[in-house]
């Protein structure tokens, strides 16, 4: 995969958020061989699967930026009664225009104990996922909008329905 220009639109970052867009609209009207194991292929396959249950709505990924190809972690802030601060590296796509700029939504995982009050560190890598936490993904109805170009490479998870925040 080329981190400047899509040498082919199947393995271009862009292309395969619009096919996750398009795969999670898909299930959405419904409810109203590759030896990778794990990838944005498979986890679209999986959501379109005529055998599999029609729960889940969201195929959870991560985004990788390039230059650095560091892990993309974004902050974006909840409005309730106070102003809470989210940091997460896994995104839901909502929406894919012609220019290749995305809504995300900002998904976190649900914690088994309560986060500590003051997070100065970054998270990075494997750090936004590791324990303790259930596994569960949470909406935030946090969205972001970012321009595609600027990531290059993305890795699916498996799809899932993310718990109401």
């Amino acid at each position: 995969m080329s981190c400047s220009h899509c040498k082919s639109k199947e393995d271009c970052v862009c292309e395969v958020v619009r096919k996750i867009v398009k795969a999670q609209d898909e299930v959405a009207a419904a409810a109203n061989d590759n030896c990778c194991t794990t990838g944005c292929k498979q986890a679209i396959e999986q959501l379109l699967s005529p055998a599999a249950a029609p729960t889940d709505t969201t195929i959870p990924f991560l985004l990788y930026c390039k230059g650095d190809c560091d892990l993309f972690v974004a902050t974006g802030v909840r409005e309730n009664s106070v102003y809470e601060c989210v940091e997460t590296a896994v995104f839901r796509a909502k929406k894919v225009d012609k220019d290749c700029c995305a809504v995300l939504e900002l998904l976190e995982f649900e914690e088994t104990t309560p986060p500590p009050l003051h997070h100065h560190k970054k998270p990075s890598g494997c750090e936004v996922i590791v324990p303790p936490n259930t596994g569960n993904l949470v909406e935030t109805g946090i969205c972001i909008t970012v321009d595609l170009h600027c990531f290059c490479a993305i890795q699916c998870l498996s799809p899932t329905t993310p718990l109401e925040a």
